[in-house]
């Protein structure tokens, strides 16, 4: 009898010494692996912050022996969120500044300035967030309040997408903007001969340029602020859509440091130093940091009418919009940006900017093999226009825009352009994927919003009942992808993320519901439990103020 259960407990000791070792089970889950099968899983293990297995929990139990294990407790798993169109260091200084999202009337910008002002007492006034497509009166306002208000403070508030600002007389001449100031590639609006304020696309920048100078201490603020926002909503990697060299290094230094956890993929401008010091230098790729692209904007908004349009705007007469960048230089940028070997990555708009990207595209691509160029928007397409799209050039589109611009873009564009508008179904069609972003902090950060505003085409009001133009609707399993694995793939990280598999990095969330199988009404409602980055804990709901 002593020698069977000597046997016994050899076998078990044998067993146990014979596992193999890895850091973390994940069990108790539904987990949407979104790998080639779209394939459920209900446990995973991971090592050296990686994906080890994937499979059923006895069978992993059997074979592993695991350091810590995380219970889902019935939960919900998907593949960290990849968003693929962001701003984190604008998201962060916005998050310093004014808010001024969500004001329903210029006198409640207003009072938001003054009690800022009366609470901080900056020595100059920053604000973003209104749309004046929000207010009773849908007019850009004027200086003339901001004047009356602050005479010998200058002040400069944004609007909500970054393509327009009022500011105040003060503002104005410390940028030496008179009404014979021209700038290429936007607008100085005058009223009775003189600046009204408003400042559309290229102008912004002689403001920006008077700011007071921020130090570093300032930006690792801004950037840990909102990194934490974006941790607590369940995005792992940002694909930060237009930044400088400074910015990049910051990044990298904090991520270096394990100050900053997120993944950033950054598309660097047009600025002449930093595309030569990128371009020469080549791909720059570590664990976190991933730089391979060129942001382009071609031209404005159509909240502010700077989105390049064939035909003038319904709704102001002989005006067409504005190009920032022309095509005589976008071919020139696209030849330097092909000849290095980067992605070429475009902000368009309207359809005489989405045009001329297309055809520059098609051109400069016609013997690259694999560049995955990207159209960043794409809003307003001219129909035959979408037959250039493919996976040589794939959408980046942001599905809160169309639900944002529904209440007003028939009145901006008119009812023929429409069929092009938003075309989120056709887009895919054309292009076998789309990469999805929120445009933060132009819109909310929150990409359960994306998720919501891609299948049911409504705002958080339930408007409209029937969905605009619902036939451009994505599905949740197409929404879940262009949120992971083809985003993902826009970024040539397929192989490394986006999808919960054996080899890729252990990035994935924890959601308190469904969000594949919840009626529509609750996604947005959705919360994030946990987010791991590289199989480690970065939000935990529990232990947080968010």
């Amino acid at each position: 009898m002593k020698n069977i259960l000597y046997l016994s407990s050899l076998i078990f000791f044998i067993s146990c010494t014979n596992k193999l070792k890895v850091d973390l089970l994940v069990k108790n889950a539904t987990i949407y692996t979104v790998n080639e099968n779209f394939d459920l899983a209900e446990a995973f293990v991971i090592k050296d912050g990686k994906v080890e297995e994937v499979g059923r929990l006895q069978d992993l139990e059997k074979k592993y022996e695991f350091s810590e294990t995380y219970d889902a407790n019935h939960q919900t798993i998907i593949p960290g969120i990849i968003d693929a169109h962001a701003h984190l260091m604008y998201l962060g200084t916005s998050l310093q500044q004014v808010d001024l999202t969500g004001t329903n009337s210029y006198q409640e910008v207003l009072k938001r300035v003054l009690d800022f002002q009366k609470k901080n007492k900056t020595t100059y006034l920053i604000g973003r967030g209104w749309d004046q497509n929000d207010w009773e009166i849908k007019k850009f306002p004027t200086k003339k309040e901001l004047d009356s208000l602050f005479p010998n403070l200058p002040v400069s508030l944004e609007r909500i997408d970054g393509h327009a600002m009022i500011a105040n007389t003060k503002a104005l001449n410390l940028a030496n903007i008179n009404s014979k100031t021209k700038v290429p590639g936007g607008k100085v609006m005058l009223m009775e001969g003189e600046p009204s304020g408003i400042l559309i696309d290229t102008p912004m920048q002689l403001v920006w340029n008077t700011y007071p100078k921020k130090d570093k201490s300032f930006y690792i603020k801004a950037l840990k602020d909102a990194e934490n926002k974006c941790l607590s909503l369940g995005l792992t990697t940002i694909d930060e859509a237009g930044t400088d060299r400074s910015t990049i290094a910051l990044m990298d230094s904090l991520q270096k440091t394990g100050d900053m956890v997120l993944r950033i993929y950054a598309m660097i401008t047009k600025d002449k130093k930093d595309l030569n010091y990128f371009l020469t230098k080549g791909i720059v790729k570590t664990d976190r940091m991933h730089v391979r692209s060129v942001k382009i904007w071609a031209d404005g908004s159509l909240g502010s009418r700077g989105a390049a349009m064939r035909e003038h705007y319904s709704d102001q007469d002989g005006h067409h919009g504005t190009m920032i960048t022309g095509e005589k230089e976008l071919d020139s940028m696209a030849e330097i940006i092909a000849k290095a070997g980067y992605q070429m990555n475009t902000h368009a708009i309207g359809d005489s900017a989405n045009s001329s990207v297309l055809r520059v595209y098609a051109e400069s691509l016609k013997n690259i093999k694999d560049p995955r160029w990207r159209v960043e928007h794409a809003q307003i397409v001219t129909p035959k226009d979408f037959n250039y799209f493919s996976r040589k050039i794939i959408p980046s589109i942001q599905p809160t825009h169309a639900t944002s611009d529904m209440y007003w873009v028939k009145d901006r564009i008119g009812s023929d352009r429409m069929e092009g508008s938003y075309s989120y179904k056709t887009l895919l069609g054309k292009s076998g994927l789309v990469a999805l972003g929120t445009d933060f902090p132009i819109e909310t950060v929150n990409p359960m919003l994306t998720f919501y505003a891609a299948i049911t085409r409504k705002d958080l009001k339930d408007y409209p009942e029937k969905g605009f133009r619902m036939e451009e609707g994505l599905s949740r399993e197409e929404t879940l992808k262009g949120m992971t694995i083809w985003a993902a793939y826009s970024n040539f990280e397929e192989n490394e993320k986006g999808s919960i598999e054996k080899g890729k990095l252990a990035d994935f969330i924890v959601l308190d519901h469904n969000i594949m199988t919840v009626p529509p009404k609750e996604i947005p409602t959705i919360k994030v439990v946990a987010n791991f980055i590289n199989g480690k804990m970065v939000f935990d709901r529990s232990t947080s103020n968010y």
